[in-house]
């Protein structure tokens, strides 16, 4: 909702700045989205009016005028604006003015002819009117006054934020409303008074749906001046408000909707053929409307039509064919109630909007459709004339206004402020509420124009907004705290994304909202839940892995110039719409040198392995096992399944070749993504004692084929439960000299100790040799 400070001033004026009455508006619930002037800053320029006007001796397209500014004699100002004419009243900036992007008024030679000053157009000061010229100004306008004085250019205009429910703060009247309970200042609304009709005309009012169009009034206006011009200071606070003047009786039904809050439409009378009436649309029914778009109606599309055709769409929109146009001399004013579930969501199928549309969908005050009218036919006689028939109105069963429990101790103990009932009735009887005390208990009954009054919680945030959430004391919290149990054998997320900290990566939090080529390229996923409403086009699916938005970062950085990344996120995944199917996952990336960059670390690149120890980091003190395996996002020949107790718990690998060029990252980062719910789980802390005896250590060398994982004799040697074993670890890997081509060498140190005493060399060797039998079971020799 746009509208001028001045205007709402005009019907209520508290004792605050713009600033403040901004800022009480914000606080009050109704936010303030913008605020600005109606008119860039420029000093002197005041009305002045052109005597006469010679054409300059050396230039064809320039005039030499003598201009009245208000002073004892006139000034010379030489002037190019094709519409200078003698006896025009224009804005003249003086020598010394400073115009909008500080340009500054001189005395000047022009070809040789002093000016001194400058005649100036609407664009110049920043107040563009559409005319190629001088901003012409009506002829009475007083030579010598300031033109911002003049035309009120001091004049701020307000934008508010409103939510939904707000609709009876679209429009001057209910902002007024808000304003003067607030601030406690008087209302000065308009007078409305019902116009006496002068002629019998009439046109009949039919409900064909009266539960889609309740309350329906209207009336005949004859002998209307169309071509009436409308009065500026109408036009002025119809543009500061974001509409066009487009002609003076549209213009009135523009106005209405802006400070009465009510749509309005009026229809030339010598194009509708008998009665109106409010239905439904009948199959095959078809109407053009006044933005020229031609629509086949559907059957839940509200119409108002004559006995022959709709001539408009209900709420939304009147028909072209039946619009005032020029040469119109008969009207016909209507002002509904239309249901705001039968509009809403109407315009927006249809692919656009409206004012009337945008009120009516979120309901506008059934009590004022009346008063409206008459405001408007008032307008009509005085700007254009005619002579008026009589209100023909229709009401069937108009919405219940149902009664609201506000309990004083509820008030109390919702806001932490004790307010006498006293206080609470008077801060909802200057909104408007009818208010009945009964002990504790006070019933409210809302009026016609608050629809978002139905709990008895709206009517505590009213209570708050009036009082001022400024004003509501602040106090200390008083509650008890206990430690929640804590089981030993898990950990929370917030643990793994402090070892991910530790180890160099930075958490990244994206939209759940992905683009659908994300899921095909990177989950393999032809079929990911879509959403019914994307809030854009590449953000239409739910995302069933992390790694596309891990990705769409390290480009973010790429594209700026930096040369490493290390990401992570936490979050859940959609592979459907029941809960057991959007678990959690955390995701890792890692592009560019392992270290940053510093005099004592070369520039090798992160790889698999340096992503391998940061997961088992993430599950330590429990141990993973890595198994190759082929993932669509993945090189095939550099990934990995990852495995904890036999369970896959998610996958590592740096990024397939094609997605690297797909995605135009100009080399592979590695990535891994796990399920959190197997990272939170951990072993119980366990203590056992300290050996006084030093570890005996053998090392296997161990001959295999070169296709055998390390892992799978790892595994094997497991399977040797011998209480002595404290760790198996791989030292070496060798291929070369005195090892047989399509072999390799692994050297493995085997640790061994008893907390009891020191072991013999018996107990050892058996041990040994229980390895390598084990090995051999892998296809492993002894290596000489």
């Amino acid at each position: 909702m746009k509208f001028s400070e001045q205007w709402l001033r005009s019907w209520v004026n508290p004792a605050l700045s713009s600033d403040e009455l901004a800022h009480l508006l914000t606080m009050a619930g109704l936010e303030l989205e913008e605020n600005e002037p109606a008119a860039p800053a420029f000093t002197s320029v005041f009305v002045a009016e052109v005597l006469s006007t010679a054409k300059h001796p050396d230039a064809d397209r320039l005039n030499v005028c003598s201009v009245n500014v208000g002073e004892a004699e006139p000034i010379q100002i030489v002037c190019g604006a094709p519409n200078v004419k003698p006896g025009l009243r224009v804005p003249c900036a003086r020598i010394g003015a400073v115009l909008p992007g500080d340009f500054k008024i001189k005395q000047a030679k022009v070809r040789g002819v002093e000016s001194f000053g400058m005649l100036c157009s609407g664009d110049e000061l920043g107040i563009p009117d559409g005319v190629d010229g001088l901003l012409v100004l009506p002829a009475d306008a007083p030579v010598g006054t300031p033109i911002r004085d003049y035309l009120q250019l001091d004049d701020r205009l307000l934008t508010l934020k409103l939510t939904p429910n707000r609709t009876d703060c679209l429009s001057i009247k209910g902002i007024a409303r808000e304003v003067a309970a607030l601030t406690g200042s008087t209302q000065s609304a308009v007078e409305i008074k019902p116009v006496a009709p002068q002629i019998d005309a009439v046109r009949s009012v039919t409900l064909g749906s009266p539960e889609a169009c309740p309350r329906y009034a209207g009336r005949v206006v004859k002998g209307v001046n169309q071509a009436a011009p409308t009065p500026d200071w109408m036009k002025q606070r119809l543009l500061r408000s974001g509409i066009r003047s487009i002609s003076a009786i549209v213009d009135i039904t523009n106005y209405v909707l802006l400070e009465q809050g009510q749509p309005m439409h009026a229809f030339d009378l010598a194009k509708l053929e008998g009665g109106v009436n409010a239905r439904f649309a009948k199959p095959g029914e078809k109407i053009t409307l006044l933005n020229d778009k031609e629509l086949v109606l559907e059957a839940d599309m509200l119409v108002i039509a004559d006995e022959v055709k709709p001539v408009a769409l209900a709420g939304i929109m009147g028909g072209g064919h039946t619009g005032v146009e020029t040469g119109t001399q008969d009207i016909f004013l209507e002002s509904a109630f239309f249901a705001p579930g039968v509009i809403a969501g109407k315009a927006r199928r249809l692919g656009f909007s409206s004012d009337s549309s945008h009120r009516f969908e979120r309901g506008i005050d059934f009590g004022a459709c009346r008063d409206a009218l008459e405001r408007a036919t008032q307008l009509v006689l005085d700007i254009c004339g005619g002579q008026p028939g009589p209100v023909v109105e229709t009401v069937a069963t108009l919405p219940a206004r149902l009664p609201v429990a506000l309990r004083v101790s509820r008030v109390a103990k919702v806001l932490g402020l004790a307010l006498p009932a006293d206080e609470i009735i008077a801060i909802l009887n200057k909104l408007g509420l009818e208010t009945v005390l009964a002990g504790d208990v006070i019933t409210v009954t809302p009026p016609s124009y608050r629809f978002d009054i139905e709990i008895e919680e709206d009517l505590i945030e009213e209570v708050a907004r009036v009082y001022g959430y400024d004003n509501v004391p602040v106090s200390a919290s008083v509650a008890k705290l206990s430690m929640l149990p804590q089981p030993g054998n898990l950990r929370g997320k917030h643990v793994l994304k402090a070892i991910l900290a530790a180890r160099d990566y930075q958490e990244a939090i994206n939209y759940a909202f992905v683009e659908e080529k994300w899921e095909a390229d990177l989950a393999g996923n032809s079929s990911p839940v879509k959403l019914i409403n994307p809030i854009a086009s590449q953000m239409s699916v739910m995302r069933s892995t992390l790694l596309g938005g891990l990705i769409n970062g390290l480009k973010h950085n790429l594209n700026r110039r930096h040369e490493r990344a290390r990401l992570f996120e936490v979050a859940r995944v959609f592979n459907g719409i029941a809960a057991d199917a959007q678990p959690e996952k955390i995701a890792g990336l890692a592009w560019g040198t392992r270290e940053a960059e510093q005099w004592g670390a070369g520039k090798e690149k992160v790889d698999f392995f340096d992503v391998k120890a940061d997961i088992e980091a993430l599950l330590a003190p429990r141990v993973a096992k890595f198994r190759r395996a082929e993932h669509v996002a993945l090189h095939p020949g550099r990934s990995a399944e990852v495995i904890v107790e036999g369970k896959t718990i998610g996958v590592l690998g740096e990024l397939h070749p094609r997605w690297v060029q797909e995605y135009e990252l100009g080399s592979a980062p590695i990535l891994f993504e796990l399920d959190v719910a197997a990272l939170l789980a951990v072993r119980k802390q366990a203590s056992k004692p300290v050996s006084k005896f030093q570890p005996v250590r053998r090392d296997l060398a161990l001959v295999v084929d070169e296709a055998l994982p390390v892992a799978d004799l790892l595994a094997a040697f497991a399977k040797v439960k011998s209480p002595l074993i404290t760790g198996i670890e791989l030292f070496d890997v060798y291929r070369g000299k005195g090892v047989e081509d399509g072999k390799k060498s692994l050297a493995f140190k085997v640790l061994m100790q008893d907390t009891q005493k020191t072991l013999t060399d018996e107990e050892v060797e058996s041990v040994v040799a229980e390895l390598i039998r084990r090995g051999e079971g892998c296809g492993a020799t002894l290596r000489a």
